[in-house]
C-alpha cells in the first residue's frame, strides 16, 4: 500500500492531484491519503482525517510513504523505516506562507530511502521506478542523551 499524507494544516491538490492521476494510469488501487480540506481526488482513497492511532498504523503497513515536506511527516517515515517521497510545498504557488518545506526537503536527501521530488514529474518518476526504492533511514522515537544534555545545558544557562 502506498500512504499519502499532506498534513493537518492546510491542503496540498497539487499533490493529491499528482498521485490521483499516477495511481490512475497505473492501475493502482492500493494507495491511500490523508487530504486536510483539499479537493477530494478521483482514483484513490482517501480520509480528510485520522487519527495519530490510525496514522501510524497506516504508516506502519505502507511500502511507501508519500508526503509534504513536514517534519512530522519525514519522522514519522523515519521512525517507521519506511521509503520515503518528499514534495514540499510551494510558496510561490500559494501552497505555503514561505519556503521553509524547501529548505527541509534538501536537508533530508541524503538520508537513505528518502526522495525529494520538486514537482509533478519528478514525482511520476520516483514512483515510476519504486523497484529501486530501498529501506528508509531509522530514528529513534526519543530524543538522544546528547541532545538532552544540550537542552539541559542551554536552559540551565539561560
Amino acid at each position: 500500500m502506498i500512504f499519502v499524507t499532506v498534513g493537518t494544516q492546510l491542503p496540498f491538490d497539487r499533490l493529491i492531484n499528482a498521485v490521483d492521476k499516477w495511481a490512475a494510469l497505473h492501475g493502482r488501487t492500493d494507495v491511500h491519503a490523508q487530504i486536510a480540506t483539499g479537493q477530494a481526488p478521483s482514483h484513490i482513497g482517501f480520509d480528510r482525517s485520522l487519527s495519530p492511532q490510525e496514522f501510524n498504523r497506516r504508516v506502519a503497513e505502507c511500502e511507501l510513504l508519500i508526503a509534504h515536506a513536514g517534519t512530522g511527516s519525514i519522522f514519522t517515515a523515519l521512525e517507521y523505516q519506511r521509503p520515503l517521497i518528499v514534495m514540499p510545498r510551494r510558496a510561490d504557488l500559494g501552497e505555503h506562507r514561505n519556503e521553509h518545506q524547501m529548505a527541509t526537503a534538501k536537508h533530508f536527501t541524503a538520508l537513505a530511502g528518502v526522495k525529494v521530488a520538486m514537482d509533478e514529474d519528478e514525482l511520476a518518476f520516483a514512483l515510476d521506478h519504486l523497484d529501486s526504492a530501498k529501506t528508509g533511514s531509522k530514528i529513534s522515537p526519543w530524543a538522544s542523551d546528547e541532545l538532552l544534555d544540550a537542552i539541559k545545558g542551554f536552559i540551565g544557562d539561560a
